[in-house]
């Protein structure tokens, strides 16, 4: 890989799971393309449940949402603060606030990260 490509890799890594969902919004708008198309060719491709009369969708957004904050409140407040870079004050509100989407409308890889993340901090997640 050339310099280039290692000091974007590098620079990349660096991100959000909120600023690389932002990201990818962003480059979608810039170059007129989608993410989610390859997945949209593919289920339509494999012909499968679509040629028995039931469209194949996968879904492509989801939300993150705290169902509960645990026990362990402080360490999910941390959490919530890294993924979104909310004030403590908001964070804290939204630890405690049942139903609350941490994220919205991110890829699929960024919302399991995040309840990943959520759930070792002590939460209770949703994917939506």
């Amino acid at each position: 890989m050339s310099d280039k490509l290692e000091k974007l890799v590098e620079e990349l890594s660096t991100l959000s799971v909120l600023e690389a969902a932002d990201l990818v919004k962003k480059l979608e708008e810039k170059w007129g393309v989608s993410a989610a198309a390859p997945v949209a060719i593919a289920a339509v491709a494999g012909g499968g449940a679509a040629a028995a009369g039931e469209p194949v969708e996968e879904k492509t957004e989801f939300d993150v949402v705290i169902k509960d904050a645990g026990a362990k409140k402080i360490d999910v407040i941390k959490v919530i603060r890294q993924l979104t870079n909310l004030g403590l004050g908001e964070a804290k509100t939204m630890a405690e606030t049942a139903g609350s989407k941490v994220l919205a409308g991110v890829g699929k890889d960024a919302a399991n990260e995040a309840k990943k993340k959520l759930e070792e901090a002590g939460a209770a997640v949703a994917l939506e």
